[in-house]
């Protein structure tokens, strides 16, 4: 694979929990996935309203997409978490879940953790939104 990708944190700015500031790609083809939602391959929604299984869902779908392109979790170069809640506990398990997942490494790059009142479909709780280099 023929990128360059460049994670870092800089000195004037506050620790982080595993993710980046910033992510630099100095080149090559980037693909846009679709959110990744909580959804079977009938478009169902699983476990409506429990987040651990929905997260576990989303992970085999984002990694299914990542595969499509010829790219990994380590290709990923920005994530945004979008969990219906406005609770920091639920958050951070999302977080946590997520990061200990098959899909962990796309983590690691400028990521962003949002809590939303509602997504797209009825019992959908968690939606993924990724960015990965590609190779060229």
């Amino acid at each position: 694979m023929s990128r360059l990708i460049t994670r870092t944190n800089p000195d004037e700015l506050h620790r982080t929990p595993g993710y980046h500031h910033v992510t630099v790609v100095e080149a090559g083809r980037t693909a846009y996935l679709a959110g990744q939602c909580p959804l079977d391959r009938t478009g169902e929604v699983v476990a409506p309203g429990e987040l651990e299984r929905q997260v576990d869902q989303i992970v085999a779908n984002a990694v299914a997409v990542l595969a499509a392109v010829g790219a990994g979790p380590a290709d990923v170069v920005r994530s945004v978490i979008y969990v219906v809640s406005s609770r920091t506990d639920e958050l951070g398990s999302v977080w946590q879940w997520f990061n200990a997942s098959a899909l962990a490494p796309a983590f690691t790059t400028a990521s962003t953790l949002v809590g939303v009142a509602q997504l797209g479909f009825a019992g959908q709780r968690v939606e993924l939104d990724l960015t990965a280099a590609l190779p060229n």
